[in-house]
């Protein structure tokens, strides 16, 4: 009835907007992004983007969002800073999505403040150990296509885990076939270093390109003196050939 009594379009629309405001709990300074719901959670913003059909990371999260959840979306990639005017975000889900690719500097910003980031079940196959060793949240990474190497257990070294999915961080792909489907964390506590296979299978390419270049010399050297040989032997049938008389006998000599 008192919406009816305004005359002005934009007054209607303002009090329509207070009312759906004060119904969620949301304050009126408030932009949330397109196709998430922003609430009032214990006094904490809560960004609500699960199951959007999102494709990329909403531009338009508000600053002063605590929880955020992008999960259940079709997220492929974390660009750098993608988060880095969120100076109060504690948690931020991004479970569920289609991502494969995440940025050296894409939890810029938050480092300090988040307690829990949530990776699993994505596409991730390996991710850049500067991603995530500043970050003091407990993570989550099961359930990716892991592939299993040096880098990726530099990564497990510096992070803290979640300890209820930590057994689900299994090996997809590994520079040592026997790895293959094995959690990560209990190759690891069988004692198996893959930096340290790195470092070896380095060393036996090095060795089997410095043998073909010694090979290679050495096949060099052995043509070289054949052929020299070859020559030799030729110009000295040659001179035998010749009429004694006009064949010096230090010539032969010093040829033979």
């Amino acid at each position: 009835m008192f919406l009816t009594r305004l005359s002005s379009p934009f007054a209607q629309l303002l009090v329509t907007n207070v009312f759906f405001s004060l119904l969620l709990g949301v304050p009126l300074s408030v932009s949330c992004p397109q196709r998430c719901q922003c609430t009032d959670h214990s006094g904490a913003m809560a960004v609500l983007c699960s199951s959007r059909h999102l494709e990329e990371i909403p531009q338009d999260i508000p600053k002063d969002a605590v929880y955020l959840k992008l999960d259940a979306n079709k997220i492929t990639k974390i660009p750098n800073n993608a988060f880095k005017h969120l100076n109060h975000l504690e948690e931020l889900d991004l479970s569920r999505n289609a991502i494969e690719k995440i940025d050296m500097a894409a939890f810029k910003g938050v480092a300090d403040g988040l307690q829990m980031l949530d990776l699993s079940n994505n596409h991730i196959q390996s991710i850049p150990k500067e991603a995530l060793v500043k970050l003091n949240a407990k993570i989550r990474l099961s359930n990716n296509p892991w592939h299993c190497e040096c880098t990726l257990q530099e990564v497990l070294w510096e992070v803290k885990l979640d300890p209820e999915s930590v057994n689900e961080i299994t090996c997809q792909t590994s520079v040592r076939e026997e790895y293959v489907g094995k959690p990560l964390v209990q190759i690891l506590d069988s004692g198996v270093n893959f930096c340290n296979i790195r470092q070896k299978t380095t060393d036996i390419a090095m060795f089997i390109t410095m043998f073909g270049w010694f090979t290679m010399v050495i096949t060099y050297v052995v043509y070289y003196v054949r052929h020299n040989q070859e020559d030799a032997r030729k110009h000295l049938e040659y001179l035998k050939s010749l009429p004694s008389t006009q064949v010096p006998k230090e010539t032969i000599s010093t040829i033979l």
